[in-house]
């Protein structure tokens, strides 16, 4: 498992009516909790005067950290149905806000339960869903006169270079993708005056 399913880039106001209510959607691309927090008061803030601010989101490799918040609406209405949206297209990394506007007439348990996975649904189908590798970081250490050398062999692995410091001693730390960490770790270690360290 070197790669996971996320949206590009975010979505907004994707607007379902039913029965006088507003509900509107939001996606956007998380990868921690500072992310999550940022975009769920960004929509607080655009939408004080909403009656119920409803998300679900799936993080990590295996959509292991998760939550479904139903915002008041009757548990199980509203956080839910939006999560199994993020299951049914198989994608982690991602937050869904559905923003309800009462519009005087009660939908009911199911009702609300079919509201909210539609909105959940048409708010998806407008992003794009992405696959994205996994990365690791490298930091190596070695003679100034292997430069060349150091370099090729980052580029051969399609390793971006973060940081390059050149003195006697050089170090440069990289990003590569997570895939390549044990056969660029077997090169490495064949050669003389290199030590590296992986850093996550």
């Amino acid at each position: 498992m070197f790669n996971f399913k996320t949206i590009a880039s975010p979505v907004e106001n994707i607007l379902l009516k039913e029965k006088g209510s507003k509900f509107i959607g939001f996606a956007f691309p998380v990868n921690n909790e500072e992310e999550l927090k940022t975009a769920l008061e960004k929509i607080r803030s655009e939408h004080p005067k909403a009656t119920h601010h409803c998300y679900a989101f799936r993080m990590g490799l295996n959509g292991e950290n998760y939550r479904a918040n139903d915002d008041g609406e009757p548990s199980g209405s509203a956080g839910l149905p939006i999560y199994n949206q993020l299951l049914a297209n198989e994608i982690t990394n991602v937050l869904v806000i559905s923003v309800r506007y009462y519009g005087g007439t009660k939908l009911g348990v199911s009702g609300l339960v079919k509201a909210y996975k539609e909105s959940a649904k048409i708010t998806l189908e407008e992003t794009l869903i992405i696959t994205r590798e996994l990365e690791t970081h490298i930091e190596i250490e070695f003679n100034f006169n292997q430069q060349n050398l150091i370099f090729t062999m980052l580029s051969k692995y399609d390793a971006k270079v973060l940081q390059f410091d050149a003195n006697e001693k050089c170090i440069v730390a990289a990003s590569l993708k997570l895939s390549e960490k044990e056969s660029i770790s077997e090169k490495l270690s064949e050669m003389q005056y290199v030590s590296f360290d992986f850093t996550g």
